[in-house]
């Protein structure tokens, strides 16, 4: 069996170059994807509280286990910190109470969600609104989450720590304030929204970047996005024996980026990892380029809407 490669994050763990995402992979057939995931050599599955699935994730980690497939230590879990749970005092708690949805007892990495914070109202609001059905946030400022989070690394539920949906200015402030490093952030990132000056900023600063909605989740009835249908993605496909969303991965690793495709069919989730049997050359990256718009699947307008002083998106990158 063939394992994707890994890379050497700032801490000295290895976390494997392509994951599985599992947004809206629910009940069975989310449980059967992940389970076949790792049977074919998915190492690093991606899940988060928000997503409502952490029990079904560690149901299917812990029968490969059980049966074993595959030792604990092989596996590269993520899971995230919901906005919800910003306040320092929750975090713990809340972590504690993912491990015990997992049934597992550590966490490899745990990424805070976003760098904006909801208002707490209890564990299972995940989205406050008000009487007008506006979303509700808070103030709470993001280092003093993360200092929480450093906290769960001491105590040993957690391996590493990173962010999601962070700019490079909240990065850097994060990095001037921190004691952990943060190994990742996980942004959009796909041909559409390439996020190659953020990659850059993250690389210098030893941050990988890792991409979630990589195939910005294909419209067969109206085609779209393009670099799926594109006649000029489908030659390249057709060279290598491969099919579009293969090509657009493959892509998205060369740039260095860390995709996390989710499919709960088993067909797509072997299709998704079966990309390291070859190697873009530089023209048809450069077609790959070509797609890049900056246009966003989650431009988080909810928070936008409120010109929240933490809304990621209001700088170029």
């Amino acid at each position: 069996m063939k394992l994707a490669p890994t890379v050497k994050l700032n801490n000295g763990h290895e976390m494997p170059i392509l994951g599985l995402g599992t947004y809206q992979s629910i009940d069975g057939e989310g449980t059967e994807a992940i389970k076949h995931a790792i049977d074919i050599g998915y190492r690093h599955i991606d899940t988060a509280y928000f997503y409502k699935n952490e029990m079904e994730v560690g149901t299917a980690i812990r029968d490969k286990i059980e049966t074993g497939v595959v030792k604990r230590e092989e596996i590269f879990l993520v899971t995230k910190l919901w906005n919800v749970h910003h306040d320092p005092g929750h975090v713990e708690p809340i972590c504690r109470k993912q491990l015990q949805h997992l049934g597992l007892d550590y966490i490899d990495l745990y990424l805070m969600h976003m760098p904006v914070g909801y208002k707490y109202i209890d564990e299972e609001t995940l989205m406050p609104v008000d009487a007008e059905g506006v979303l509700e946030l808070s103030d709470i400022d993001y280092l003093d989450t993360y200092k929480a989070m450093e906290k769960l690394v001491e105590a040993g539920l957690v391996r590493s720590l990173g962010v999601s949906n962070f700019n490079s200015e909240q990065l850097t402030r994060l990095l001037e304030n921190c004691t952990i490093k943060p190994v990742t952030n996980q942004v959009e990132c796909s041909p559409g929204l390439n996020q190659k000056p953020l990659t850059a900023f993250c690389k210098k600063h030893g941050i990988t970047l890792t991409a979630y909605s990589p195939l910005g989740r294909p419209k067969p009835d109206v085609q779209k996005p393009d670099y799926i249908y594109s006649p000029a993605v489908v030659d390249i496909a057709k060279k290598y024996g491969k099919t579009t969303p293969q090509i657009v991965l493959r892509y998205l690793v060369d740039l260095g980026t860390i995709p996390i495709p989710k499919s709960s069919n088993i067909n797509r989730v072997a299709e998704n990892f079966d990309i390291f049997d070859f190697k873009l050359t530089s023209e048809e990256m450069a077609v790959l380029d070509g797609f890049n718009c900056g246009e966003r699947l989650v431009p988080l307008n909810l928070i936008k809407a409120q010109n929240h002083k933490y809304y990621p998106f209001a700088i170029e990158f």
